[in-house]
């Protein structure tokens, strides 16, 4: 146990210096205009090619990675049905999706989930 700690910090530490070296002989990057603006064909940009997106998208990504983070907090759950008691089970599984039903029901009475405004 005691090697295999030494080892991975031996490996952070490479690690580190070999970045910091890479940083330090590597190429260095100029920032220009120029180089930072969208390419239309030698002309000058139009408007910024970065435009802003509608928060809402972000808003369903977040509610994506809520809903997925429950499926994996409650598949070790199902795996250990055979060594738990079937209430408890039963206990842990609502508690969770109780938790994320009061969330999401929260959510969409404070409007967050309407598309259209």
């Amino acid at each position: 146990m005691y090697t295999l700690s030494v080892l991975l910090i031996f490996l952070f530490a490479l690690s580190g210096v070999v970045y910091i070296i890479a940083s330090l002989l590597g190429k260095k990057m100029m920032k220009e205009r120029e180089k930072n603006s969208s390419f239309e064909c030698g002309f000058d940009p139009f408007k910024k090619a970065r435009t802003s997106f509608s928060i809402r998208f972000f808003l369903v990504a977040i509610i994506f990675l809520i809903f997925d983070i429950e499926i994996v907090i409650l598949m070790p759950v199902g795996i250990l049905i055979n060594y738990i008691a079937v209430s408890y089970f039963s206990l842990v599984s609502a508690i969770i999706v109780v938790i994320l039903i009061v969330g999401l029901a929260h959510e969409w009475n404070q409007g967050a989930l309407n598309w259209i405004e």
